[in-house]
């Protein structure tokens, strides 16, 4: 990326912020992606106002199934959040600085913590459909990286993990409260829009990954750089075995990951709650 391309991407960021600040001037605690798995968790916010993705001159409509790309600004449990109904992937077409451009002026808006939620394949046999898994760490796959399209490409990151280790156990804690476990993993991250071979699940087992999925990566890359602590949660729709491997389809995943909504729900309010103390 040249220096005007530079300038340019942090020009529409700050123009972002500017266009969300005239419609919501409230500074957000927590920002939340509702990832597939999560869609639902719009009804437990007492929304102040809702801005659609491509009412922002430096955005666009989403085009994923089940995303509805747009803002929603508010309250949970007294806490203020902004949440991202849907968010942007690989696939779509856009550039990494686009994917991760909500991320950058959410950060611009004040968040303390960032949550992150998507539906992922369960790579490892212990995971079952229904499960959701805690993300430790990750596999970048995508074939990209939001710092590529940056005039600073080394950003100093720190030496903390990308996922926030006291936001991980807590969220266990919050887990067992309501009576299941969330057990960390790897997640890996492919482009997609397809899903994986016999051949590519092999790989990413011995590769270390736990789930995989489409999205995330980039999501939490960005957050570390900014300095928000990230948990991310993914809700297991699918299981890869590639000795017995069965169809996938987007509205099967859809509907499993409605099924662990319940368990998301519980963990994003819970970590939301202890922010309210």
């Amino acid at each position: 990326m040249s220096m005007s391309e530079h300038l340019e991407a942090q020009t529409e960021v700050v123009a972002a912020l500017h266009e969300v600040r005239r419609r919501w001037a409230v500074t957000p605690r927590v920002g939340i992606v509702l990832g597939t798995g999560l869609g639902s968790y719009a009804n437990q916010i007492q929304i102040d106002c809702e801005i659609e993705y491509h009412e922002i001159s430096s955005l666009n409509k989403t085009t994923a199934m089940g995303h509805r790309g747009r803002f929603l600004c508010g309250t949970v449990g007294g806490v203020s959040v902004i949440a991202m109904d849907g968010r942007y992937h690989r696939y779509e077409g856009g550039s990494m600085g686009l994917l991760t451009r909500p991320i950058r002026l959410m950060g611009g808006l004040g968040i303390e913590r960032l949550i992150l939620s998507n539906a992922a394949g369960g790579v490892h046999p212990r995971f079952r459909q229904g499960d959701v898994m805690l993300i430790e760490d990750h596999l970048n796959l995508l074939g990209g990286n939001p710092f590529q399209e940056q005039q600073d490409r080394f950003p100093t990151l720190g030496t903390r993990n990308f996922y926030d280790t006291s936001l991980i156990r807590l969220a266990q804690e919050i887990a067992r409260r309501h009576g299941f476990t969330a057990p960390q993993g790897v997640y890996a991250a492919l482009t997609g829009p397809n899903y994986e071979t016999r051949a590519e699940y092999r790989m990413l087992r011995r590769m270390g990954a736990d789930v995989v999925g489409m999205s995330t990566v980039p999501e939490t890359l960005v957050a570390a750089q900014i300095g928000v602590p990230v948990l991310a949660i993914s809700a297991v729709t699918n299981v890869c075995r590639p000795d017995s491997l069965v169809k996938t389809e987007g509205h099967a995943v859809i509907e499993v990951a409605r099924s662990t909504e319940p368990k998301m729900r519980d963990i994003v309010t819970g970590m939301i709650a202890e922010m309210a103390r």
